[in-house]
């Protein structure tokens, strides 16, 4: 199950908690959240003890972002191993949780993997969590460093698109520490120009419909002390038509064989207006957000979350009552009860729309399907190596 496990005020300093943590307190092994859907009015942290309690905060986006997914997916199948559960059972609900996020199932393919092959090798139940954790943690290690390799290799095509530094960036939904293993994947390349000094303002959306760039990024900018504005979704196109956006950077949930690029809704829209006003269209995420096994954007399969969402705004959990006036989903109606809404969780951009895909391991430009697939078969090679 998931406890609150500790609260503190937000204020403007660096992070202090991390996303998402291991412990061994003496009642057994957990999972450690930092709850997001509480941020930015307070820190509380997520106790998980069982993987159930990890789906849940999966699905109502406590943890969240896809490297991160990839990370809480193999300590939730090591979690299990540990205290005796079903691994495949545990396997199968971790990986079913958010269906467009392929880090997800990578990440509970690892761990699940290390801890087949160590029963394979005849090593018993315990060996085999020890196994599972390993990797957990040997994956978690890995998303840092590629974070900060991620960072280096998009300012560097950042100087090289926009010479002479001062850049404006414009980003979507949140890339930061929140969704990594490190400093994040797009929001890391704002960050590393923030610190040499190469970023004039940082623009973010606020991410309809859960607001995940005013929540989550602008609290994030504002604790690294950056130059950040937030506006609404709609309003980025008077940005594009006012010569105010440099470049776009944003993040990805899943990437496919073609480069086609699923981000949080509204990725698509500013891609468009990128092409039409000749700014940079830049995605920034680890080499496992690339699937292979899907061939191109119409193979992605996108979540589509309530209508509550749209047609009603939702207070903060630690203020929600549900009392008068309260709408289906405990929030205030903004439209007509039984209105129905549109409320996809993701977009898919179509390659020829974007002008780079950095990972861990380089830059893809133009971003085609060899191009793609030359990158992973050059990452296979480093990591067999």
């Amino acid at each position: 199950m998931a406890d609150q496990y500790a609260r503190t005020p937000g204020a403007a300093e660096p992070p202090t908690l991390p996303a998402l943590r291991w412990e061994e307190p003496p009642e057994g092994p957990v999972v450690v959240l930092l709850d997001q859907t509480r941020l930015p009015t307070e820190e509380v942290e997520l106790v998980c003890t069982d993987v159930p309690a990890l789906v849940q905060a999966i699905q109502t986006l406590a943890v969240r972002g896809a490297p991160l997914l990839g990370i809480a997916g193999a300590y939730g199948v090591a979690l299990a191993a540990v205290r005796g559960f079903d691994v495949e059972d545990a396997a199968a609900l971790l990986a079913g949780a958010r269906p467009t996020a392929v880090n997800l199932g990578y990440g509970v393919r690892r761990a699940a993997g290390a801890y087949r092959a160590a029963l394979e090798k005849g090593e018993g139940r315990e060996r085999a969590a020890e196994a599972a954790l390993a990797e957990a943690r040997d994956l978690h290690r890995e998303d840092a460093e590629a974070s900060a390799l991620m960072a280096g290799h998009g300012l560097a095509l950042l100087d090289e698109l926009l010479p002479g530094g001062g850049h404006r960036i414009l980003t979507h939904c949140n890339t930061g520490a929140l969704v990594s293993g490190g400093e994040g994947t797009a929001f890391a390349v704002a960050l590393e120009a923030h610190r040499t000094g190469r970023l004039r303002r940082l623009w973010v959306d606020e991410t309809r419909p859960l607001l995940q760039g005013a929540r989550l990024t602008a609290y994030e900018a504002a604790r690294n002390g950056m130059a950040y504005t937030l506006l609404t979704d709609n309003a980025a196109g008077s940005l594009f038509a006012a010569g105010e956006v440099d470049a776009v950077l944003i993040g990805a949930d899943r990437i496919a064989a073609d480069g086609s690029v699923a981000n949080k809704v509204g990725s698509y829209p500013l891609a468009v207006l990128a092409r039409y006003h000749h700014v940079p269209f830049v995605v920034v995420a680890p080499i496992t957000t690339i699937d292979l096994e899907t061939p191109d954007g119409a193979s992605i399969e996108v979540e589509q979350r309530a209508g509550q969402e749209v047609t009603e705004l939702t207070a903060p959990p630690q203020v929600a009552t549900g009392g008068v006036g309260a709408g289906a989903g405990g929030g205030l109606p903004v439209a007509p009860l039984g209105t129905q809404a549109y409320n996809p969780a993701f977009d898919v951009t179509p390659p020829d729309l974007v002008t780079a895909i950095v990972t861990e391991q380089g830059v893809v430009s133009p971003v085609t399907g060899g191009g793609i697939a030359e990158l992973c078969a050059r990452s296979r090679q480093v990591t067999i190596s």
